[in-house]
């Protein structure tokens, strides 16, 4: 089962639960899958891969909406995007952790053959597509920066 048909089963089940929040939080899931595979130049066919960068955006939206939240005084909303963004994370893949990223783009550093920060352009895009989905892209740069240093 793809994602696509995974969230829309688990929003059969959020609403016979009546768990509103993340009923909300995948109807938002599947309103963007939807108009990702109906966008121009779309061939209609929705990979995970592309669900993922998706999911990913929609997790980072929740996250800095919640931060502007808090900041602005206004707890109540910061704990509704937080917790849709709880509901999201679910369906993305195991994130690395920091050891296993480093050790991860070790290697990779050593596949590419990079010895200095000019290559980054060349190393970031060989790791973000061994890597995607499975760490922050943020998370990626700043540890291939501490490595090529």
């Amino acid at each position: 089962m793809n994602l696509f048909d995974q969230i829309s089963a688990d929003i059969k089940a959020a609403m016979l639960a009546k768990d509103k929040i993340k009923l909300e939080a995948l109807r938002g899931v599947k309103k963007e899958f939807i108009e990702a595979k109906t966008a121009k130049g779309a061939d209609g066919d929705l990979s995970d891969d592309v669900a993922n960068k998706i999911l990913q955006k929609m997790v980072k939206q929740r996250k800095e909406s919640a931060s502007i939240y808090t900041t602005q005084n206004r707890p109540d909303l910061a704990e509704k995007e937080l917790e849709e963004a709880v509901v999201i994370e679910a369906y993305l893949p195991k994130q690395m952790s920091a050891e296993e990223l480093e050790v991860a783009l070790k290697a990779i550093i050593a596949e590419v053959g990079a010895t200095s920060a000019k290559e980054m352009c060349k190393l970031m895009c060989f790791s973000s597509k061994q890597i995607s989905g499975k760490a922050d892209l943020k998370m990626i740069t700043e540890t291939v920066k501490k490595l090529l240093a």
